[in-house]
């Protein structure tokens, strides 16, 4: 499933071929992206076919024309093409490129003539067909037999046996399909939403600003004392390191939509007590609204952990608040973590057109996401109406499975590497005491915890493995997305083409991210919200640090609204843009040794519990700059890198400035 800089599973269904299981009669043709990459012979745990049972499926249309519409987003977001900003209304999106009556009728058809209940027909952009009906009726609609296979959630689930088809009749009218595998949690009618859970409380002693205060009374490392985590930056800090402050912008005439899971309970409350202990202006009245789903599912900790997305809204709102304080924030939940239902949160933004920018914290390995083709359909119709989509890169490197246990191979998150959004990638940041910029490396960090006698760190030398791994930016190189244009020229070849099973690429790939902002937690945020209080009884606001590319994804979605200010125009699908800027001081090229050779580190302590502030307190060695292991590695090097991409936000504010 779809996490918290990571989310998913399939409620609607998605179609392929299957000619082993089609029955002899007219021609069918495959639907892409039906098949699950984990239903291999290996995962089979049971011989016999799935007969019984039921199914709801979605069945996703291409829209009038989707060739049309992948072509105008890039012309409309292209710096000198004719169709240059010229963007389109949400009305003439849907008009031009989405689903017609003829297809909506046609679809409807063949699958109600194969025993399947048409529940709902959405002819809006990522527009579907949802049937409910018995599994038998499923395999003469989709011409696909049925398997029992161990899925990503580690339990026995149904999933078709190849991919399914279509009559070729409508075949061309079909994107994909959802639900046709039962890889997730079942779905209830609706949840309760949970109280907020407890809070992440910071053990001290840590600093106000980087180098504050040094740990003289702990082992050296590299050379020298290193000096305590920070307590957590606050907005001004990031906005003064930034060069956001000195940009003036604020955000004015601007709306950042957020898109998670569910809703926070003390979202509104909680964001104007952070701002005002921290020194910053409350939201205006209506200037922070919510569009939640009408109901929400799966909120239980062990299906998508409701509790774990207030975190998560709570950080991406203060985010975008802090450093866009005068830009309108829309937060739209979805109904659930699901693939499908984040889905139906986007679409829900394209539709309506409710923002110019979205920030989107979450993300899976690509080999568990469903509905690829349809998100990227709904990100093309945004670009197509001038909406930038903003994705956190992910927080486990290159998705080896050393740095994530959910992932079986060396691979990139989606939607992050869609070639349609924005990839944002995590950096470690020094602040010094004046708010300025000292310095910037990429986040990978590895613990090395202080040894039993006190005198020394556990691992010998410092920074080397076996220390733990603590987390990193994620990156690296497509196995699906050939080079979009706009890397052309900027993303080395010889990175374009190495793909994450060693083997060389005859043809430039996507790589990611595309920039970088601070995500390391000991060099993190100060965030504020209402959790439980240590005595497991009662709730209060409280503050604590956190960060991960769930936080580098709202602050550069949130300076881009800076930056829309500047221009005076919206910047719609912003990679071009950004691109254009590479090598210029709108970034910083981030690296891995910012300071000259050798290792940075932090020194942090952490309670036992850190759920009840309860010790004794574990003392750590922090090694910055090490994103990644041995063929899973993303160094960041002088130029565009995959760790970093083109770098971190450094006078980008001021290139959009209208002379």
């Amino acid at each position: 499933m779809l996490t918290a800089a990571a989310a998913g599973c399939a409620l609607v269904v998605s179609v392929m071929t299957t000619a082993a299981a089609a029955q002899p009669g007219p021609a069918r043709e495959a639907i892409a992206d039906t098949h699950p990459q984990w239903a291999t012979a290996s995962a089979r745990v049971s011989q016999r076919p799935v007969t019984t049972g039921a199914v709801t499926a979605g069945v996703y249309l291409t829209g009038q024309d989707p060739a049309g519409l992948a072509a105008y987003a890039a012309a409309v977001s292209a710096p000198g093409n004719a169709l240059y900003r010229r963007y389109l209304t949400a009305a003439q999106v849907r008009a031009r490129f989405g689903p017609s009556a003829a297809q909506v009728s046609a679809v409807t058809s063949w699958l109600t003539e194969a025993g399947l209940r048409v529940t709902k027909v959405d002819d809006n952009v990522a527009g579907y067909v949802e049937v409910q009906g018995s599994v038998q009726a499923a395999t003469r609609a989709f011409g696909v037999t049925f398997g029992t296979f161990r899925g990503p959630d580690k339990k026995a689930d149904r999933a078709p046996e190849r991919a399914a088809t279509a009559p070729a009749s409508v075949a061309s009218d079909v994107l994909t399909v959802s639900g046709l595998d039962t890889a997730t949690h079942e779905m209830k009618p609706a949840d309760t939403l949970p109280p907020p859970g407890p809070n992440y409380w910071i053990a001290p002693p840590c600093s106000r600003y980087y180098g504050q205060k040094v740990a003289t009374d702990e082992p050296s490392a590299y050379g020298r004392k290193q000096p305590w985590t920070n307590c957590g930056y606050t907005p001004r800090q990031i906005r003064g390191a930034y060069h956001v402050a000195q940009s003036r912008m604020t955000g004015k005439g601007q709306t950042v939509a957020i898109v998670d899971a569910y809703a926070s309970p003390t979202m509104l409350s909680d964001a104007n007590e952070y701002a005002s202990i921290t020194g910053d202006r409350p939201f205006r009245a209506g200037q922070y609204t919510q569009d939640l789903a009408s109901t929400f599912t799966g909120t239980a900790a062990d299906e998508c952990d409701a509790q774990g997305w207030y975190g998560e809204e709570t950080l991406d709102v203060e985010s975008v608040h802090g450093q866009a304080p005068n830009a309108n924030v829309v937060y739209v939940g979805a109904a659930s973590c699901t693939d499908s239902d984040l889905l139906n949160a986007l679409a829900l933004i394209v539709d309506n057109h409710l923002a110019s920018i979205v920030s989107d914290s979450w993300g899976e390995p690509y080999d568990s996401a469903t509905l690829v083709p349809v998100y990227d359909e709904v990100f093309q119709a945004g670009a197509a109406e001038g909406i930038g989509f903003f994705f956190s890169s992910g927080d486990s490197g290159y998705e080896s499975p050393a740095e994530d246990s959910s992932s079986d191979m060396t691979q990139v998150d989606w939607p992050t590497s869609s070639p349609y959004v924005t990839s944002v990638g995590g950096t470690s940041l020094a602040i010094g005491p004046f708010k300025n910029y000292e310095f910037e490396t990429s986040w990978g960090t590895l613990l090395d915890p202080l040894a039993s006698s006190g005198k020394s760190w556990e691992f010998t030398p410092p920074g080397e493995y076996p220390a733990y791994y603590d987390g990193s930016g994620g990156g690296g190189v497509s196995t699906v997305f050939t080079q979009p244009s706009y890397q052309a020229g900027v993303v080395p070849h010889s990175l374009a083409t190495a793909l994450p099973n060693g083997t060389t690429s005859r043809v430039p790939m996507r790589v990611i991210p595309d920039v970088s902002a601070l995500a390391d937690p000991s060099t993190g945020f100060l965030v504020g919200q209402t959790t439980l209080q240590p005595n497991g009884t009662t709730y209060a606001f409280s503050l604590s640090r956190i960060g991960g590319t769930s936080l580098a994804c709202p602050t550069f979605a949130a300076i881009e609204a800076d930056a829309q200010q500047a221009a005076g125009h919206p910047l719609g699908f912003a990679n071009p843009v950004i691109y254009a800027r590479y090598g210029t001081s709108a970034f910083h090229d981030v690296t891995d040794h910012p300071r000259g050779p050798g290792y940075l580190g932090e020194v942090r302590n952490n309670y036992t519990d850190p759920d009840t502030k309860t010790g004794p307190l574990i003392t750590y060695l922090r090694t910055l700059g090490i994103d990644g292991e041995g063929a899973a590695a993303l160094p960041a090097v002088k130029g565009y890198d995959d760790s970093t991409g083109v770098g971190s936000p450094d006078n980008y504010i001021q290139s959009f400035f209208r002379h």
